[in-house]
């Protein structure tokens, strides 16, 4: 029961022991699951099982939550309640214009020829006095079609949020991954009239994924490009598919961690200034987390008319990964939010602010 799996991870947060929350895009069940000491385990070669959090800087260690005991409840609406308002906030003019100055240095390195492409982020705190479960229950009731999450370990911190956007997805050999770019507030109409700097974003992102796979993949894919609604907002995404050739998850995630929808293009040189001139550091905002080589096992009917065979078992090893977007972090009652946007040619610097004010609303709309 859902309740029961609520009271089940308080009692470990209480005991200063890792542990995650999770609930997929569009299903109804919640997964827990709970390590049993407080050992900081890391990814070596993704042949891990486990979930992982892993933070913005490829270099850093991805860290894997170990599977002591899993519980699976469904969500019952009655136990769940949102608050789905629109939240105003009072405008840190200080950071606004530190923001539109560092929008303003990246469109003169673009200019430049240094890249085409560069994400820039910021962070703002606020004071929530609302629990970390309470948050995670309204996440849950508000973002039905995002990956929301609530994880913890007592050496790393307390994370949660609502992503749209999936890093990567694998069914055995089979592989599909997404690029989202593009920003839009939802006024209310469900096919959004698309500007050029949007698609042109849209479209870098695509190409990057295609050729950084390309490699790695066969049989690539590529859909065509529609909205989705993301809560209050519309970005663009293109589905991208195939078939991995040699099965292997390390090579697939270094191609590509972190994608151009949350660094750039090209990867090095705007990892490079991101890191230099972003002045906080992203920790695990725009990195990615999920499961990783779970296995799921099927039951297949037979011939019915040979009683002894007619079920059959089949066992898939199965990884989702996330980036992580929409997302805060907790320390006491202060609340971490995170937010940024893809800077372009055409880009406004104003335009890009108000682009981030609108993204903090999913986390500030539960924050209370």
């Amino acid at each position: 029961m859902f309740s029961k799996l609520i009271e089940k991870a308080e009692v470990q947060f209480k005991a200063l022991k890792p542990f995650v929350l999770y609930r997929k895009p569009l299903e109804t069940t919640v997964t827990a699951l709970f390590q049993q000491d407080d050992h900081l385990n890391y990814v070596a070669d993704f042949t891990e099982q486990g979930f992982v959090f892993a933070p913005f800087d490829s270099s850093d260690k991805i860290v894997l939550l170990q599977i002591d005991e899993k519980i699976v409840a469904e969500c019952e609406r009655e136990e769940i309640h949102g608050t789905a308002y629109e939240m105003g906030t009072e405008i840190d003019h200080s950071q606004k214009e530190a923001h539109i100055r560092l929008v303003q240095k990246a469109l003169e390195e673009i200019q430049n020829g240094t890249f085409k492409k560069v994400v820039i982020s910021r962070k703002l705190a606020v004071v929530t006095q609302k629990s970390a479960f309470a948050l995670f229950k309204e996440l849950l009731a508000n973002y039905s079609a995002a990956f929301c999450y609530l994880w913890y370990h007592p050496k790393v911190g307390l994370w949660l949020g609502a992503t749209p956007e999936i890093l990567l997805r694998t069914e055995n050999k089979q592989l599909q991954t997404m690029s989202l770019a593009g920003t839009q507030k939802y006024v209310g109409i469900d096919n959004p009239i698309w500007e050029k700097k949007e698609l042109e974003e849209q479209a870098l992102v695509t190409h990057y994924i295609f050729e950084a796979l390309k490699a790695e993949v066969d049989q690539l894919k590529i859909s065509e490009t529609s909205s989705v609604r993301a809560g209050n907002l519309f970005h663009l995404r293109t589905s991208v598919s195939g078939i991995m050739k040699k099965n292997t998850i390390q090579a697939i995630v270094n191609a590509l961690h972190p994608t151009p929808a949350v660094c750039g293009l090209p990867k090095k040189a705007t990892k490079e200034f991101i890191l230099k001139n972003e002045n906080y550091d992203r920790a695990y905002y725009t990195g990615f987390l999920g499961e990783l080589n779970f296995k799921e096992q099927t039951l297949r009917s037979g011939n019915a008319r040979n009683q002894e065979n007619q079920v059959y078992k089949s066992i898939k090893k199965t990884t989702s990964l996330y980036v992580n977007l929409r997302c805060m972090e907790l320390k006491g009652v202060n609340a971490f939010i995170y937010v940024g946007g893809g800077i372009t040619q055409d880009s406004d610097p104003l335009k890009e602010w108000e682009e981030t004010v609108a993204k903090s609303t999913t986390m500030l709309k539960v924050v209370g």
